[in-house]
């Protein structure tokens, strides 16, 4: 990602009325402009994971992500793949952004994340396309799916569409690897944090996420994302207004792992956390793919890449992860709703 922030963003006052301070416009108040002018994209600071002597010319104009100034956008619609209080009636405006800053070997999104298929947008005109979901769609949310990597173009254009009467509450959903500058200027503007945590291990990080550090970053942007938004709330038709909703995906073989992840959020983020612990992982991207054949051209037994997570999950697995969950006092979790309302 790359992009230049030296012209500010101001917010054009009423000609004809003088606002008093107390009742400041809460795009400008929540979002001052210094913060957008001062960001600085994560790939500009050297970490392990990009101190490399040798990067390609792509990386060292696009970073990590390989987008540039504009964000690109793979689909804008109405979805219904989310959590029940998160679509609701309506569907969710989800928007998913194309690239990512991570590289998981397993993606379920591998077209979406890890292609750079879709259009550029200015924030302008992405803010439009928020106003649209609401007014035609008329969905419940904005749903920005994978924006770690394109933070200020998002800010931007929420406070754009805010400008322009959006009203429905934004959903940052995340996979946890954010930098703390990037959720700083998402104070605010994020209504709702619906944040992954993937695994606990550096090791597993390295190897499946190529990210060593992920775990470590996802505890810290978590803190944060629940110390802006809190526990998550709801309409009083079940629809996620505000508030933090936290999903684990269960990987074979990793629910050891999970059940660290379910401590950690119990004792150092709340037990009231709403949880999402989901089963429907599936071998993807570069899991279950051919090994490369050896160069000396002796004919071997066929191997596939990721073998030991070349597999669906199973319900011991998943049922471990749960009453980890639950003995550590986590409580609210993203079941199958009783009647025909929404889960709560």
């Amino acid at each position: 990602m790359m992009l230049s922030l030296s012209r500010r963003w101001a917010v054009n006052a009423p000609k004809t009325t003088l606002i008093a301070p107390k009742i400041l416009n809460r795009s400008l108040h929540l979002a001052p402009p210094f913060l957008l002018d001062d960001y600085v994209p994560r790939y500009m600071t050297l970490s392990s994971r990009d101190a490399a002597k040798k990067r390609s010319l792509a990386y060292e104009k696009t970073g990590m992500c390989l987008i540039g100034e504009k964000a690109k956008v793979n689909t804008i619609a109405p979805h219904f793949g989310e959590e029940p209080c998160i679509q609701g009636h309506n569907g969710s405006g989800s928007v998913f952004m194309s690239g990512c800053n991570m590289r998981c070997i397993f993606c379920q999104n591998y077209d979406i994340a890890h292609q750079r298929n879709g259009m550029d947008l200015t924030p302008e005109e992405l803010g439009d396309w928020y106003i649209k979901l609401q007014e035609v769609g008329k969905v419940h949310n904005i749903n920005i799916v994978t924006p770690e990597h394109v933070v200020p173009q998002v800010a931007l254009s929420i406070l754009h569409a805010r400008d322009q009467g959006l009203t429905v509450p934004i959903v940052y959903n995340t996979s946890s690897f954010d930098s703390l500058a990037s959720l700083k200027l998402m104070d605010g503007l994020a209504d709702i944090y619906l944040a992954d945590f993937k695994v606990w291990k550096p090791s597993t990080s390295k190897r499946l996420l190529k990210a060593d550090d992920y775990a470590a970053t996802a505890r810290e942007s978590i803190k944060v994302m629940h110390a802006q938004v809190g526990d998550l709330c709801f309409t009083g038709d079940g629809i996620a207004k505000k508030g933090l909703l936290i999903r684990h995906l269960v990987m074979p073989g990793k629910q050891d792992e999970g059940a660290e992840i379910m401590k950690f959020l119990a004792n150092e983020v709340s037990t009231d956390c709403f949880i999402n612990i989901m089963e429907q992982y599936h071998p993807d991207a570069h899991v279950g793919k051919p090994k490369r054949a050896k160069s000396d051209g002796k004919e071997e037994k066929q191997e596939v890449r990721y073998a030991d997570i070349n597999r669906a999950v199973n319900a011991q697995e998943i049922s471990s992860v749960r009453k980890a969950a639950e003995e550590a006092g986590l409580w609210r979790f993203n079941d199958p709703p009783g009647h025909d309302g929404f889960a709560i």
